[in-house]
């Protein structure tokens, strides 16, 4: 009986381990309960004029649905704040036809600037710049990927994905 019980302590003791995992592979302090995120600025050149409002509600949508964490306006116990620096569309791959260069595929380009804030530790703080790109057919213009909200929700569900990793997940 005693040693029922004790193999049965050791083994919650090694499941459990030092910190919190959840099936959706975050490794998040228990005494972590909120999150903030502040609406991303669009700061480059050429990107939709709804860009910025769109990218936020993806990242606080991705948050909310692969974590338990309360979604506060301001001073969570982590805190998301950024910019999106980049929108690029340029040709990617250029074919000659009839001794003309040309687009074979173009591609859209988006960098998002994220500062993360983990106020319960800090040693988890960190500023990065996240990168996705998508490549479209060259009869794609950006006006059309613009208005197709599924090709930007696959460039911005990537950044969204690596920020998420590297915040709680800690990969």
């Amino acid at each position: 009986m005693l040693l029922a019980c004790s193999l049965q302590l050791i083994a919650c003791g090694l499941l459990t381990g030092c910190s919190v995992y959840s099936f959706t592979g975050t490794n998040i302090d228990p005494e972590v309960k909120t999150i903030s995120i502040q609406t991303f600025q669009n700061n480059a050149d050429n990107g939709p004029s709804f860009l910025a409002q769109r990218f936020t509600e993806e990242f606080k949508d991705y948050f909310q649905r692969n974590t338990t964490l309360k979604l506060v306006p301001r001073d969570g116990d982590l805190q998301f704040e950024g910019q999106i620096i980049a929108y690029d569309f340029a040709p990617a791959a250029i074919q000659r036809e009839n001794n003309v260069d040309q687009a074979g595929v173009n591609r859209l380009t988006i960098q998002v600037r994220v500062r993360f804030t983990n106020t319960k530790d800090p040693k988890q703080d960190f500023e990065e710049t996240f990168q996705s790109n998508g490549d479209f057919a060259a009869a794609q213009d950006v006006a059309s990927i613009n208005n197709d909200p599924t090709s930007l929700r696959r460039i911005t569900t990537n950044i969204i994905t690596d920020a998420f990793n590297k915040s709680v997940a800690n990969w």
